[in-house]
């Protein structure tokens, strides 16, 4: 295949030579220059007429030819191309202005397709995904916003309760407790936001080390425990007793952290959360399951995206950045995380990390 095929659009379908225009052409030109000829041997008496008229006559001819070709072409462009740049521009306007409902449609079929039809497609797609963009950033502000609200208004209401001075210790020790926990969550979402600007944007570095995996999970699910405990839900652990990996502690510890409390939050009382841990030949394989509420195919196709949060009445606590901060780690140290969830049954978040060389098992 040469390079010039390589860099073509396999879906172009449109022939660069066709046969039905060379065809017409080829008449059309046969009739023009048969026409000349039968002007000249049965219309013309050359013979009696000047030399300045002929060259008069064939110019007239030809200059009426030049026109009726010229008139066509020009018909002929602006059908395929002049008409359909103008929609095309038009459309490229109300996107710019924000309008992202625009759609042009593709002029041929699939199996005739030129390259301004595949441009029209590419548009299409692009503007569909920046109509997703859009949605996500509106989404966004509106999540930020009342996550925002909520703490505040919270901290101020209590605050100015604390003012009443006929309050028992009992409540004023309830009203400054509601008052810090409603501190600690905007802190939480503000370092989130943080954390999440600084992945996105490299200015936070992973810094590898090798430690022992299956240690750092435990620590994390007992962080838990009157969580868990609280809310009567059966916490199992599989885990292997080592398991040495080289990654960044602290970036794994927001991973497991974000998917054990996630699980947590979303199963009910009396149900149940596995944490499960294997080691395979070149990588570790972590999955966190629950009997939670589960989700659907739609809210799958957007959890790992900032800002998304499938719940859009805000029942349950959480802002949309927990699992685009695992993402984002996942990807810098070379893992993958995949979910698998059904409606009413519960969720399973499966890691994937790189396991170190046997040399540093052997060091160990």
């Amino acid at each position: 295949m040469t390079k010039k095929q390589k860099s073509s659009d396999p879906r172009v379908k449109a022939k660069v030579f066709p046969l039905s225009s060379f065809i017409i052409s080829f008449i059309a030109l046969w009739g023009l220059t048969t026409s000349q000829m039968l002007i000249l041997r049965n219309y013309l008496d050359y013979d009696k007429l000047l030399t300045g008229y002929i060259v008069v006559a064939f110019h007239v001819y030809w200059i009426f030819i030049a026109s009726a070709f010229t008139l066509f072409t020009r018909f002929q462009f602006n059908r395929h191309y002049q008409k359909p740049m103008e929609e095309f521009a038009k459309a490229t306007r109300k996107v710019a202005e924000g309008d992202f409902s625009v759609y042009v449609p593709p002029r041929h079929l699939p199996d005739k397709m030129d390259y301004l039809d595949a441009i029209f497609m590419d548009f299409n797609t692009m503007v569909e995904e920046l109509g997703s963009i859009e949605t996500l950033k509106t989404d966004f502000f509106s999540n930020v916003s009342h996550e925002i609200k909520t703490p505040l208004a919270i901290i101020q209401n209590y605050a100015q309760a604390l003012k009443n001075e006929k309050l028992t210790s009992s409540q004023r020790e309830h009203y400054i407790n509601t008052i810090l926990e409603s501190s600690l969550r905007l802190t939480d979402l503000i370092t989130n936001l943080l954390k999440l600007n600084k992945l996105e944007k490299q200015n936070l570095q992973p810094v590898s080390e090798p430690y022992d995996l299956c240690s750092q999970l435990c620590e994390c699910a007992l962080r838990f425990e009157d969580l868990w405990t609280k809310k009567e839900i059966n916490f199992v652990a599989d885990i292997e007793e080592r398991a040495i990996i080289q990654a960044d502690f602290s970036l794994l510890d927001m991973v497991w952290n974000n998917l054990i409390s996630n699980a947590i939050k979303f199963t009910k009382p009396g149900g149940t959360v596995t944490l499960r841990q294997r080691s395979i030949q070149d990588e570790v394989i972590i999955s966190v399951s629950d009997t939670g509420c589960g989700m659907s195919e739609e809210s799958m196709k957007h959890i790992f995206e900032k800002f998304y949060q499938g719940d859009t009445s805000h029942s349950t606590e959480g802002n949309g950045l927990g699992l685009a901060l695992v993402l984002r780690i996942l990807q810098l140290i070379n893992g993958t995380i995949t979910v698998t969830s059904e409606l009413g049954e519960g969720t399973v978040f499966t890691v994937r990390i790189p396991v170190i060389s046997k040399a540093i098992h052997t060091n160990e």
